[in-house]
């Protein structure tokens, strides 16, 4: 389904933004509708439309905002039918406010996202307000976190799948840097003079790449890797341990 509205979206709202931002663009308007109680005053239309579609499994809205209108795109198809089960669980379990279970049902949608990820489909530009987004959460222990600042991967915490009988699909999306250094190294052993991209494609497209080459690059400090070539000709191979003895 396809709205379009006449007009551009008002001043300081983008199509990323527009999940947070809250802008009237008739004060008086609005304030008739809010007291007829047809309309919130502060307008939480596109925060409902969010939560609605997640919850359902379905994917976030798309926003696209053309030289004199303003086309919202809502797709019918399910992504993921076992998180309607899942969040209708949690939710008789938990009293999750709008950001909160928006937040959930992106993170179980995913699998996992890293901080940079969830910033983005939230169309946060400050990492921190994350924090403000995932609420009670981790509170909660129904969201797990690994790694650090910008690194942090958010995922469900398993013992919750598994108590709300979660059938999702296994990924490699969430794996400790441990099991993927492992991962790396047996990749590199199997196929040395490899691209950073041959890696990637090959270990799982599912991990993102900024956590292969940062993994990568540690080997490299630690001795077990090494390189040849600069930027896109870059090389990686195992580094022979027993050609000194």
């Amino acid at each position: 389904m396809e709205i379009n509205n006449p007009g551009r979206l008002p001043i300081g709202v983008t199509p990323a933004n527009i999940l947070h931002t809250t802008v009237r663009r008739n004060d008086k308007l609005a304030k008739v509708f809010y007291d007829l109680k047809l309309m919130e005053r502060e307008g939480s239309g596109y925060d409902k439309i969010y939560e609605t579609l997640l919850s359902n499994g379905k994917q976030p809205p798309e926003t696209k905002e053309g030289e004199d209108s303003v086309k919202v795109i809502v797709r019918k198809k399910i992504i993921r039918a076992e998180i309607i089960l899942f969040l209708n669980r949690i939710n008789t379990e938990y009293p999750l406010n709008q950001k909160e279970i928006i937040c959930l049902s992106l993170i179980a949608q995913y699998n996992s996202l890293s901080a940079l990820e969830l910033a983005k489909l939230l169309g946060l530009t400050v990492q921190g307000s994350i924090r403000n987004w995932l609420g009670r959460l981790p509170e909660y222990n129904l969201i797990k976190t690994h790694g650090k600042t910008k690194g942090t991967e958010y995922f469900v915490n398993p013992k919750i799948l598994q108590k709300t009988k979660f059938r999702g699909k296994t990924t490699l999306k969430g794996i400790e840097n441990h099991r993927l250094q492992e991962l790396i190294y047996k990749d590199l052993s199997t196929y040395p003079n490899s691209s950073i991209n041959d890696i990637h494609e090959r270990i799982g497209k599912e991990i993102t790449l900024r956590k292969v080459k940062t993994l990568i690059d540690h080997m490299r400090v630690s001795d077990e890797v090494q390189s040849t070539g600069l930027g896109r000709w870059t090389r990686y191979s195992i580094i022979d341990t027993t050609i000194n003895g």
